[in-house]
């Protein structure tokens, strides 16, 4: 009876630690797979047009669209979590045996969780740390334009410019700007490091214009003040608009404050009247 008994309960820990397995896998293609839409839709939201600017208005609402396609990523941690545990624990069993194993399969269990929840609790942070960093960099182009432009005009090339510009400005452009004057001047392919800077958010066609001009001499103090000028008048757009979409949303909220001051002032004592001349004829 006890031999049978432990058969059964052999081959139950087996396939539960087989389903564990399974499941493990199977969530981690899925998580895989999520993380690889949840980056498409970021590249699409991070889109840039022929100015380089992000289309309609996307630095508005940047990092609440990252936010909302991070949602089934991050949904998804706690059964993650909780599959690994339950995994890793009949496994232990099944290679240690006995009380022991149990024991070291609920402490392996535990370790398992807390790693899995050490590790899918960075993602949040990782995407508010990248779109902070995306909303920084746009608030800085058109100032390092202006600045480029001015280097430029003064006789400096554009990687000397570059490098002056990213050594006084600073953020994630001046930091940028600093790498790929670093890299043109050690030797690197100035097509290639001009084209990691446009990788920035809107900093597409301010690349374009810099690695053209550094090819093949052509002027680039006024392409580039235009483009300053393109950047800030679109931020002065976004701004116009959120103000207005601001004066929008909040019509609503004031309506139902006002709402109960007009029951009480302009409705009530019409409904008064009327009820006190039907009861009183």
């Amino acid at each position: 009876m006890s031999a049978g008994f432990g058969e059964v309960v052999h081959r139950l820990g087996a396939i539960g630690a087989a389903a564990g397995v399974c499941t493990q896998l199977a969530l981690a293609l899925a998580g895989r797979r999520t993380g690889r839409r949840v980056r498409r839709r970021g590249a699409a939201i991070l889109a840039v047009d022929e100015l380089g600017s992000v289309r309609s208005g996307g630095r508005v609402g940047t990092v609440g669209r990252v936010r909302r396609r991070l949602g089934p990523l991050v949904a998804g941690a706690p059964a993650r979590q909780w599959a690994a545990a339950l995994g890793v624990v009949p496994a232990s069993w099944i290679l240690v045996g006995g009380l022991l194993g149990w024991a070291v399969g609920l402490v392996a269990g535990y370790g398992a969780w807390r790693w899995q929840r050490a590790r899918l609790g960075k993602a949040p942070h990782v995407a508010a740390e990248e779109t902070a960093k995306a909303a920084e960099a746009v608030r800085q182009l058109p100032l390092a334009a202006d600045l480029l432009a001015a280097c430029i005009s003064v006789g400096a090339g554009p990687r000397e410019a570059a490098e002056a510009v990213g050594e006084s400005l600073g953020g994630p452009v001046g930091e940028q700007l600093a790498r790929t004057a670093a890299e043109i001047r050690l030797g690197g392919d100035p097509a290639v490091a001009w084209g990691r800077f446009g990788e920035i958010p809107g900093a597409a066609a301010l690349a374009r214009c810099l690695d053209r001009a550094a090819a093949t001499g052509a002027p680039a103090a006024e392409p580039v003040s235009r483009l300053a000028e393109a950047m800030r008048a679109e931020r002065s757009s976004a701004a116009v608009a959120r103000a207005q979409r601001a004066g929008v949303l909040i019509t609503a909220p004031v309506g139902l404050c006002f709402l109960p001051a007009f029951l009480v002032v302009g409705v009530a004592p019409v409904v008064i009247g009327l009820a006190t001349g039907l009861l009183n004829p």
